[in-house]
């Protein structure tokens, strides 16, 4: 009997932490206009966001108990993300283009590699996030990450210049008439072969 009771707390608890996280992610899409509602919603949206992640405790302190004993347990059961991460995505609406400066000179363009259809559906989706605002402190050190995985392939490379751009990509009138994505650069960073070392 008692024993029925703690599971069945445990599953209210588990389902009501669930339900925050992809109501979270829903109002976020919403209030970003990544939906057809229309833009007077927004501005509801973005408050039931907040109530959202209310509820899993980010508004407190990052030393809050509680929020850390919230944050622990999702990531523990895997429902940190909601269902964006597993839903299937748009292509990228965001590129990054790493500009290979070779010792003798030469200037080489790649793009980040991927190994699987999986690791190349997680880069979309870092990249698309790697645009938010809210991710301004940790933009740099990701996007170094991607390029010296591109640069110890290329060991004669004295700096990188990784270029971070929105795509926008044609309507029909404009591909019917042939032509392709646009691309409006949005920040960029330089790295030497002596950042590697850091």
């Amino acid at each position: 009997m008692y024993s029925e009771q703690i599971r069945g707390a445990w599953f209210g608890i588990h389902f009501f932490l669930l339900t925050a996280v992809c109501s979270a992610g829903v109002f976020w899409l919403i209030a970003e206009g990544s939906t057809i509602l229309p833009s007077t919603c927004d501005e509801y949206a973005r408050k039931a966001e907040l109530g959202a992640t209310w509820c899993l405790g980010k508004q407190a302190a990052a030393s809050n108990l509680v929020r850390r004993c919230i944050a622990t347990y999702l990531h523990a059961a895997g429902i940190q993300a909601g269902y964006s991460f597993f839903a299937p995505n748009i292509p990228s609406q965001h590129r990054l283009t790493l500009e290979l400066l070779h010792a003798d000179g030469r200037i080489e363009y790649e793009l980040p590699h991927v190994r699987s259809k999986a690791a190349a559906l997680r880069l979309d989706t870092l990249l698309d996030k790697l645009a938010e605002e809210r991710y301004e402190p940790v933009r740099e050190v990701l996007v170094k990450m991607l390029a010296f995985s591109v640069w110890r392939e290329h060991a004669d490379v004295k700096k990188i210049r990784a270029t971070f751009d929105s795509v926008s990509s044609p309507d029909m009138n404009q591909f019917e008439q042939g032509k392709g994505e646009t691309f409006q650069p949005m920040f960029s960073f330089d790295f030497s072969v002596s950042d590697a070392q850091k």
